[in-house]
């Protein structure tokens, strides 16, 4: 089966070996995603608006593969407390409320303390 890489173009990428997405068949995996900025800015301080960029930064990837917000079947969020969920899953819904995907939140610890919240997406390109 042929595997299609889509990078973001983060040089985290590139440092740790792996794509903002891959695309295997009709099937888009889009990695953890985290409310990365440009020139690593600091991230919005909300719950609320970094899941917004996360789900920017991750629609952007599938649009890249061939896909849309339409097309997600499962999500995982990931957030460091909470009591951040209700702000990070109506942000969540505000996206998916008529795509009603198969979701996952777990409360984890994250990579860089700025983030409070990252997100996992898999789609099928219809």
């Amino acid at each position: 089966m042929e595997r299609r890489l889509i990078s973001s173009g983060s040089s985290w990428e590139e440092r740790y070996g792996y794509s903002r997405a891959v695309v295997t068949g009709s099937h888009v995996h889009v990695a953890g995603t985290a409310p990365i900025m440009p020139d690593d800015a600091d991230p919005p301080p909300t719950p609320y608006d970094q899941m917004r960029r996360c789900l920017k930064i991750a629609e952007a990837a599938l649009r890249a593969a061939g896909a849309n917000m339409t097309d997600v079947v499962r999500t995982r969020v990931l957030m460091t407390d909470a009591g951040y969920a209700p702000e990070i899953m109506r942000a969540h819904g505000e996206v998916f409320g008529a795509v009603r995907p198969a979701c996952t939140g777990v409360v984890v610890g994250l990579l860089d303390p700025r983030w409070l919240v990252e997100v996992e997406l898999d789609a099928e390109i219809s």
